[in-house]
């Protein structure tokens, strides 16, 4: 059997949780096996248990690196001297591009976070909970700035949330869309809405 091999951006650890990511995708997190894991990579399974202690540290590795991600980009953005809208729109960008670059690791973080063992479970959630409310905070600021339309800072927070996560539905058949169309149009269906 061969080797797990790093790559110019990752590590073995890194190269294990991106094709564990794949696999509870496609097969949920309980459905998969480290067995199976080991197969996709072409190694024997106990050679995993060199990298990685387990398959709920695969899954919490594979949580926390998008946890991570969302809110140092939001960091970014709060920091940013720029005009609201420009923060809005940096901030579906972000979203729309992470999902079309990361799509296992985020769809695993969106639905397998449930069998996360605590503490980490907790985290997680905590996370998630304060990510939600820095972003109703950046809306309710744009629409203190009478930037956003008359629409309530709460509703406007979950369409958004609501519109990147869609993108799942754009994955399974990408046909007649580009990456880069997708993310056009929505930013500017988020932003200006549908109605001319």
């Amino acid at each position: 059997m061969a080797k797990i091999k790093s790559t110019t951006n990752g590590s073995k650890k890194e190269v294990i949780a991106r094709k564990a990511a794949a696999l509870f995708r496609q097969k949920g997190f309980n459905a998969s096996s480290m067995r199976e894991l080991a197969v996709v990579l072409g190694v024997e399974a106990p050679s995993l248990y060199n990298h990685i202690g387990s398959k709920v540290e695969l899954l919490q590795l594979i949580c926390f690196k998008i946890a991570d991600a969302f809110a140092e980009n939001l960091k970014v953005i709060e920091q940013l001297d720029a005009p609201i809208e420009t923060k809005l729109e940096k901030f579906i960008r972000f979203h729309i591009h992470i999902i079309q670059v990361e799509f296992d690791e985020v769809y695993v973080a969106n639905h397998e976070w449930k069998f996360l063992h605590e503490p980490w479970l907790t985290e997680f959630l905590n996370r998630r909970k304060l990510y939600e409310e820095k972003l109703l905070q950046l809306i309710k600021e744009a629409a203190a700035s009478n930037v956003l339309r008359n629409i309530h800072p709460l509703a406007a927070s979950l369409t958004i949330l609501s519109a990147v996560r869609g993108l799942e539905f754009w994955h399974r058949n990408k046909a007649g869309l580009s990456a880069k169309e997708l993310e056009e149009n929505m930013v500017d269906h988020l932003l200006k809405g549908l109605i001319k």
